[in-house]
């Protein structure tokens, strides 16, 4: 699994494709109109692709992700025009949207099956710092790359990466016996819940063979759909997930705030030229609250409260310094993201394990969306060291609820 998220996120062509978007005579409008691209496409194939990991086999899928994510960068690569640029960022988007939600159920499962499922925090949380050392790693390596070869060397670089990294998962262990898209959630998990409320749909019988193929096609189509219907289900009707998944959902949206870091380290008033140094600190103590993911999580609600008075001091100090204060920070938020992804997990069950994380990264998705337009119409009036204090103020709120929670006796 470390291999696996070194390789997806060591890609040179991070730091760059901007640049090479630019170089190709693409204006800002165009190219923020491929980011919008990207968006949607994340948005749209999330759950689909949570469902299909659950009916089908969610290794095959990981392997599956990077080849996606791949094809994209080669079209980047040797055939660069908007047209490219846009099949590229629906390609990485759906790439991205396969990758997440089917690794964590099956990381999960597969710890499960061995009785070590107290390990998914550290596991995962590692996983995710290691992905962020790639990331650092290929920045620093995308300059000297870029010098001996251009833009060609940095996209052939970045599509190898991917392929190795699709040959890593074709080794992940899969236990689990994936239903298959004709047959009922619950006829393959002894402990789903059968579908008895008003309107449900119980087992989902195949269909029958026809000329044109089309029973089979409708019996695929019906187990998909009884997939879906089993993830919500489970959504509605146990609250420790419904707690959970908001949790989740809320903590990642509002952690979407870090692509304005560089507007924050900008204005400390150190110069363009040190706002890396300056980010470089927060993405390094974010590695470290990924590493250490899993260990004392029972201080999550005083940590939160602690992360978000220093992400309010650093921000409004105005200072170099205060980025210390944000850098440790954010090292606590990506702690207490693994936390609550791992408490997720903890209460679903297999035969929508997938399909129920992947509707929590849809749901923060559609946070994000609000939250940059909210900084975006806030930053009319205020720097970002005051809309980063605002932000702090949500982080308290989640800490507040966390302590009251985890006071409230529990229910006989």
């Amino acid at each position: 699994m470390y291999a696996y998220a070194f390789l997806g996120d060591f890609v040179l062509l991070y730091p760059v494709y901007a640049l090479l978007f630019a170089a190709t005579g693409l204006s800002t409008a165009e190219i923020s109109s491929l980011f919008v691209v990207w968006a949607l496409t994340s948005i749209l194939v999330e759950v689909p692709s949570g469902v299909w990991a659950d009916a089908y086999s969610r290794k095959r899928l990981l392997a599956l992700a990077p080849l996606v994510t791949a094809a994209g960068y080669a079209a980047w690569t040797f055939f660069p025009s908007y047209g490219s640029f846009a099949l590229g960022f629906v390609l990485w988007g759906a790439g991205g949207a396969i990758r997440s939600g089917t690794l964590q159920a099956l990381v999960y499962e597969e710890l499960a099956a061995l009785g070590r499922a107290g390990s998914y925090a550290r596991l995962t949380g590692r996983a995710e710092a290691i992905g962020m050392i790639a990331g650092m790693a290929a920045t620093g390596l995308a300059t000297p790359v870029m010098a001996a070869g251009g833009y060609l060397a940095v996209g052939v670089a970045s599509v190898a990466a991917l392929l190795l990294g699709a040959l890593v998962a074709r080794r992940f262990p899969e236990s689990r016996a994936a239903p298959g898209p004709g047959s009922s959630p619950a006829a393959d998990d002894p402990g789903a819940i059968p579908a008895t409320e008003p309107g449900a749909v119980s087992a989902v019988e195949p269909s029958g063979p026809s000329e044109d193929g089309s029973g089979a096609r409708s019996g695929h189509e019906e187990g998909l759909r009884a997939v879906l219907r089993a993830g919500l289900a489970e959504v509605r009707h146990t609250p420790p997930v419904r707690s959970a998944m908001v949790l989740v959902v809320v903590l990642m949206g509002v952690y979407s705030l870090d692509e304005y870091l560089p507007l924050l380290a900008g204005a400390t008033g150190a110069g363009d030229a040190a706002v890396p140094l300056l980010v470089l600190p927060v993405t390094a103590a974010t590695a470290l609250g990924g590493w250490f993911a899993g260990r004392g999580t029972r201080w999550a609600a005083p940590a939160l409260a602690v992360a978000a008075v220093a992400l309010a001091a650093g921000a409004l100090s105005g200072r170099p310094a205060g980025m210390a204060l944000v850098a440790a920070a954010y090292g606590v938020f990506q702690w207490s993201m693994t936390a609550a992804e791992t408490r997720l997990q903890e209460h679903l069950t297999d035969r929508s394990r997938a399909t129920v994380t992947s509707i929590a990264g849809l749901g923060a998705d559609l946070v994000t969306t609000p939250v940059y337009a909210l900084y975006g119409l806030g930053s009319t009036w205020l720097g970002p060291g005051p809309l980063f204090a605002l932000a702090a103020v949500v982080y308290v709120l989640i800490a507040l609820g966390l302590w009251l929670g985890g006071r409230r006796p529990a229910k006989e």
